[in-house]
């Protein structure tokens, strides 16, 4: 009998019985105020009158009135260089005790995103808020009491000489409270090394030590990490050895793309919960599992508004115009795509995060991710996002049989006109290609009627080829450590997709 698990189970129950309902835009208005109270004498809250705007009964409005978005390069270059100057009280009280390394998807050199303790305190207290939701998913007591792989970044972080540096899951994986630390594997040591195909490999070795019952990571590299210890154990799948997995936390990046494959290294079907954690912040995790959507973090240190995603909003480098107009979660609609814009407990104001989001119950702030700014591909006018993308995917996938975890796609002018050219990852690579691109184009003029007009006019069609999924696991690498935040570009500029092809056609 799972006497400890019966005992955790029975906790989360009688909290979520005794947590009152709670009301997502009086939250906000309450973060937003807190926010403003405890940066007031900061640089940036004395340059923007914060202590004037709190004293508006409408603060809310004039706060996204008196103050501009924020892009990265943007912030860092009117306000966090300061930081790096060793100075203090700058967009946030003090200085920070760590700085998130994230070169994101497109950028060419590291961004260092301030995690503030107020941050740490934030992520630890929505992963608690997490674990409290996990009544909903009623889950057995056994559960409980098995240990949690979370596969990140190294948690052994550049030292600095008032600060530590890395990516966010190790600064997250390196503040875990003391009482996970039985539950937490690979382990400290493990975690410390850099190396990701070394502590894969050492994963790999320990991995019939262990009781496994929950995942926890990126897609891709978790996917590598199952297919390492099957293959290194000789099983037909990661049950025969974890034969005690329920439960698998996915995040960074949606989950859909990889389900076909990640389901395919399984025993039996586990439970599948998305979280949405960023180098600024955890900012929203699946609540409850009739649904696939999840729930903003609305009482906890991250204030939320939206910018109605509209190509005259959207500049070249993902950033928004001046005069984009912004709403809060008071105003939000279902089914509308918003640019993600928060304000943080790290120091960060009205920055543009990059991702956009779309709202399917607005009651419980539920969203789903659709997409970047930067990946919204509207060459020739065929406003393409990558939400309808990953939609056209998981088509081929029913339709040809076959599994599709990455792809990539390019706009690109040849003699005759623009066309959209695909890779697609996937081991089906003797498909019929040309069956491939017009099922593509099928299901997307039918999707998307911007691009049945595109496609009408001055888009001349599609360019398809397939390659080897691990080809997008080896860019990856190259161009950053693997096992960390990276993401694959869906949608590539021309300069970035001709070193793609030279990278895929040497």
């Amino acid at each position: 009998m799972a006497i400890i698990g019966n005992i955790i189970k029975g906790v989360i129950q009688i909290k979520d019985t005794l947590t009152p309902e709670s009301n997502p835009v009086e939250n906000q208005k309450e973060v937003l105020k807190s926010l403003l109270e405890t940066a007031k004498d900061t640089a940036f809250g004395k340059h923007y009158k914060f202590e004037a705007l709190l004293e508006h009964d409408d603060f809310q409005s004039q706060f996204s009135k008196t103050i501009p978005y924020f892009d990265y390069n943007k912030i860092n270059d009117e306000w966090w260089y300061r930081l790096h100057q060793d100075e203090s009280d700058i967009t946030w009280p003090g200085n920070p005790d760590y700085f998130a390394l994230s070169s994101g998807t497109t950028g060419k050199t590291s961004k260092r995103i301030p995690v503030t303790q107020d941050m740490i305190e934030s992520i630890k207290n929505a992963g608690i808020q997490q674990v409290f939701a996990l009544n909903a998913f009623d889950l057995p007591p056994d559960f409980f009491e098995k240990e949690i792989m979370m596969l990140g970044s190294s948690t052994d972080l550049i030292e600095k000489e008032n600060h530590k540096e890395g990516e966010i899951s190790g600064i997250s994986a390196s503040n875990i409270p003391f009482w996970f630390r039985g539950y937490y594997k690979p382990g400290e040591d493990i975690s410390k090394i850099d190396d990701w195909d070394e502590r894969v490999n050492r994963i790999a070795e320990n991995a019939k030590n262990w009781d496994i019952g929950a995942l926890s990571g990126i897609p891709s590299w978790l996917e590598l990490m199952l297919k390492k210890v099957i293959d290194y154990h000789n099983l037909n799948n990661i049950h025969d050895i974890w034969p005690n997995l329920q439960v698998y936390t996915s995040g960074g990046v949606a989950f859909q793309p990889y389900e076909k494959s990640f389901n395919a290294l399984m025993g039996h079907p586990i439970t599948i919960i998305d979280t949405y954690l960023a180098s600024e912040g955890f900012i929203a995790f699946q609540a409850r599992p009739e649904t696939t959507s999840m729930q903003l973090v609305t009482d906890n240190g991250i204030y939320f508004e939206f910018v109605p995603l509209k190509p005259e909003y959207i500049l070249e480098d993902g950033s928004l115009t001046d005069d984009a107009p912004c709403i809060t979660l008071a105003d939000v609609e279902l089914d509308e795509d918003y640019v993600l814009i928060i304000s943080t407990v790290a120091g960060t104001w009205r920055y543009i995060i990059g991702d956009t989001i779309m709202f399917t119950d607005i009651e419980r702030a539920e969203i789903k991710i659709t997409g970047r700014t930067k990946f919204f591909l509207n060459t020739v006018g065929s406003q393409l996002s990558v939400n309808k993308m990953n939609d056209a995917m998981l088509h081929l996938e029913e339709q040809f049989d076959m599994k599709i975890p990455e792809f990539t796609i390019c706009a690109k002018e040849f003699e005759d006109g623009f066309y959209h050219c695909w890779y697609l990852g996937t081991d089906n690579t003797n498909q019929d290609v040309q069956a491939i691109s017009d099922a593509i184009d099928t299901y997307l003029k039918e999707a998307n009627k911007n691009y049945a007009v595109a496609r009408s006019k001055a888009l001349q069609g599609l360019k398809v080829k397939l390659i080897k999924p691990e080809i997008f696991s080896d860019w990856n690498a190259k161009n950053k450590k693997k096992g960390g935040q990276v993401k694959m570009e869906r949608v590539m500029n021309e300069d970035k997709f001709k070193t793609w092809e030279d990278f895929v056609n040497p």
